[in-house]
């Protein structure tokens, strides 16, 4: 807030692009699709990147699909792979992996019984700790970083679902205001074209700072001390002082 960063208010979940991945192979593995051992991995990732998409409703995409078939493709679809040894190509079904893959952010508790808070109610929970008065600024700046924020209409649901969250809340101070009107909270979820790589653009910024010189860590002390030395920068300790 403000340049500076609220430790007390970070959140983490368990869940990263590799989760997808992982649930797309075995999703693939249950169908029995033939696919050689050694490409499994790399055919799930790719599918993943290139046809996975976030669903507005899960009962009506369910639906849909039930609705569709191969010949016809609406939704369902295939995928050709060439596999290196053999020179061959072989073909791959996609079908409710597509949506589901990325819903593993959005409803937790169908893929893990270790962790299931949505991503929506972390923000938001995230966001109503920070100090009272940052509140509005930052739910109308919640800003997306990392490749799993890429997928098709990530933004418009997240954005969606922390907005009947702050509803629900607004009604409820309407209520208690006994009709009089106030002002309700404005809801915001930016896209922009560093959002992939915007951790390192960010690292890669600091690093080209002046001051950064001399803060970093050279392969010899590595070597000699061993990962401790990464568990604390010299550069946040200094700005920090």
């Amino acid at each position: 807030v403000d340049g500076y960063v609220i430790g007390s208010c970070i959140k983490h979940i368990p869940l990263a692009g590799r989760d997808v991945t992982n649930f797309i192979l075995q999703f693939l593995r249950d169908r029995g699709e033939n696919i050689p051992p050694e490409d499994q991995l790399g055919v799930a990732r790719i599918i993943k990147e290139k046809y996975c998409y976030v669903c507005k409703d899960l009962v009506g995409e369910y639906a849909a699909y039930d609705a569709d078939n191969l010949k016809d493709q609406k939704k369902f679809r295939q995928y050709k792979h060439l596999h290196k040894k053999t020179g061959k190509t072989y073909t791959v079904d996609v079908g409710y992996e597509r949506f589901l893959g990325p819903e593993i952010f959005f409803t937790p508790e169908m893929f893990s019984e270790q962790f299931s808070t949505p991503l929506a109610e972390v923000v938001d929970s995230t966001i109503l700790n920070c100090p009272i008065d940052t509140i509005r600024s930052l739910y109308k700046y919640i800003t997306l970083s990392g490749g799993s924020t890429m997928f098709k209409n990530f933004a418009p649901r997240l954005q969606r679902d922390i907005r009947a969250k702050t509803k629900a809340r607004d009604e409820k101070r309407e209520k208690l205001a006994k009709g009089a009107k106030l002002k309700k909270m404005e809801v915001k979820v930016i896209k922009h074209k560093w959002q992939r790589f915007a951790v390192w653009f960010g690292g890669s910024m600091l690093s080209s700072q002046p001051a950064f010189l001399g803060k970093f860590h050279t392969k010899a002390q590595y070597d000699e001390e061993g990962p401790r030395i990464a568990r604390a920068s010299r550069v946040f300790s200094d700005l920090a002082s």
